[in-house]
């Protein structure tokens, strides 16, 4: 990530009662407003940086946009105030892709995603069960390339280096060197930044790879990462209930808890060899 999401600030250290003033940086946090075919869609409160990967993936998660054939551009507005200048995008959508965003239009009203947002609890496992049953991956990797995904993606995190606040995913290949990561102080941001490069670059499905993910695997990840085709997602923290339970539905393999030489798979255990 540039130094654009990183913001110099003025902190007090508090050291055995005495207070003193210091520099420190924290992760910026600002809102982009994505718009479809010129209608407002969403606004998500995102750490600026791969904001046109970020809208594609979003949108994909949203089930807008299935193909990047199906997105025609992701321009950023002039036609706003300065103070919004560089958060607006508009992603011209074409094909197929402008009957689902109709829908989607009709379903919501404009939401604010905030960091610890996502889907929302809006989609069923069986709903999205019938757009993808499983995700592919007939495929063994070994239990220390798993293992050794989060020190992968840790050596990436710049931001995280600077401010301690943010979160991150990465996609890596099987033999767990990173091929995308993204840094944001949204976890479902993060994610939907590689996802919507990759899409962008039309690499979806992802069913040669490893996601990794900085926190815990929720719901709305594991969703994310099987809309992107990913067979295994590994976390350093816990899944929750409803991940596990997509997760065993669609054929991903899920891991959490993976720091050191342990972790817990909680589904389909028979994709990593020991």
């Amino acid at each position: 990530m540039s130094d654009a999401g990183v913001r110099a600030v003025t902190a007090w250290r508090w050291r055995d009662g005495i207070a003193t003033p210091a520099a420190d940086r924290v992760a910026v946090e600002e809102p982009l407003e994505v718009r479809v075919n010129g209608a407002a869609f969403a606004v998500v409160m995102r750490t600026p940086g791969d904001d046109l990967a970020l809208a594609a993936g979003f949108l994909l998660a949203e089930d807008v946009v299935r193909t990047a054939a199906e997105i025609g551009a992701i321009e950023r507005c002039d036609d706003v105030e300065d103070e919004a200048r560089g958060n607006v995008l508009n992603v011209t959508v074409t094909g197929e892709a402008t009957a689902r965003l109709g829908v989607r239009l009709g379903e919501r009203r404009q939401i604010i995603a905030t960091a610890a947002c996502g889907l929302c609890g809006r989609r069923t496992i069986e709903s999205l069960q019938t757009r993808v049953a499983r995700v592919g991956g007939a495929w063994t990797v070994p239990a220390a390339i798993v293992l050794g995904l989060p020190e992968a993606l840790r050596a990436t995190q710049a931001a995280f280096d600077a401010t301690g606040g943010i979160h991150a995913s990465a996609l890596c290949d099987r033999d767990g060197r990173v091929q995308l990561m993204a840094e944001d102080v949204g976890r479902h941001n993060a994610l939907d930044k590689i996802v919507g490069r990759a899409l962008l670059d039309g690499r979806v499905p992802l069913d040669d790879h490893l996601l990794v993910v900085s926190g815990r695997s929720s719901y709305e990840l594991v969703q994310k990462a099987l809309l992107a085709g990913v067979p295994l997602v590994a976390g350093v923290s816990a899944p929750s209930s409803l991940a596990v339970a997509l997760a065993h539905e669609t054929g991903i393999t899920l891991c959490g808890f993976v720091r050191g030489q342990t972790m817990n798979v909680y589904t389909h255990p028979q994709r990593i060899a020991g």
